[in-house]
């Protein structure tokens, strides 16, 4: 009985998976006729499913780019860098639709760390970083069975001193871990979808506007209270926005 059920559920998944590599398929036929609508429309039931990729939310922004939506192009491009951060053609794309953003907004300047955090760190995701935990985690329990099981000297040394190095370094990319993780929940990117917005320095409609926002500008949450959302952009500038008129990457 459990042999049939394993069966079942085998079967089960390759019949979901290959109707939903069939919708992929039209959908890009559907792009390359330049039936763009109906193209997003296949992609859209696809991520309904949860069956997302990269190449999904490639696909998506290439989409939306090509109807001039400057708003979803660039959350979908994002989207597809968080699933897969060295698609280098996702990044290239993401340059041309960032130029049809009207905002442009000059950053602060960056301390080391958070260079290093950029230029290095976040070329992967925390989700990979954790991989490498497991793997050096299992290499050092093969290194530690060797080590116990040496029979000379030399051996053991040997062995104790590249279990020290993998157990540095399996701290190392722990703390890496961790750091992608918590750096990743506390800072909500989220991308503006409203064609243009007013940021106010309070969560109601009657408060004082402090600046303005247009579709594509990328932003980050930070808190939520009812139907606003408080929102800190680049240069450090805060307000609060209505929650309808962003869309959470994460």
């Amino acid at each position: 009985m459990k042999k049939l059920l394993f069966l079942l559920l085998i079967t089960t998944n390759l019949t979901i998976g290959q109707n939903i590599q069939e919708l992929f398929n039209s959908a890009n036929d559907l792009y390359r006729q330049e039936k763009i609508e109906q193209a997003i429309e296949i992609y859209q039931k696809i991520e309904s499913k949860g069956m997302v990729s990269s190449e999904l939310f490639y696909n998506l922004g290439n989409s939306y780019y090509k109807l001039n939506k400057v708003g979803p192009s660039i959350f979908y491009y994002e989207k597809a860098l968080e699933l897969n951060p060295l698609n280098q053609d996702v990044k290239n794309n993401l340059v041309f639709a960032k130029r049809l953003a009207l905002d442009n907004i000059e950053e602060l300047p960056k301390t080391v760390f958070q260079k290093i955090n950029i230029n290095f760190l976040q070329k992967i995701s925390y989700d990979q970083w954790a991989i490498m935990v497991i793997i050096f985690s299992l290499i050092g329990s093969v290194l530690f069975m060797v080590f116990y099981f040496a029979n000379t000297p030399s051996k053991k040394r040997f062995y104790f001193v590249l279990s020290s190095l993998n157990f540095v370094l399996l701290i190392l990319f722990f703390l890496i871990t961790y750091q992608q993780y918590t750096f990743t929940k506390n800072n909500k990117a989220a991308i503006v979808f409203a064609e243009k917005t007013e940021i106010r320095n309070a969560p109601t409609l009657n408060s004082n506007q402090v600046f303005t926002l247009h579709e594509g500008t990328m932003v980050t949450v930070l808190d939520v209270i009812d139907d606003w959302k408080k929102i800190k952009i680049a240069d450090g500038k805060q307000g609060w926005i209505i929650s309808s008129e962003i869309k959470e990457l994460n």
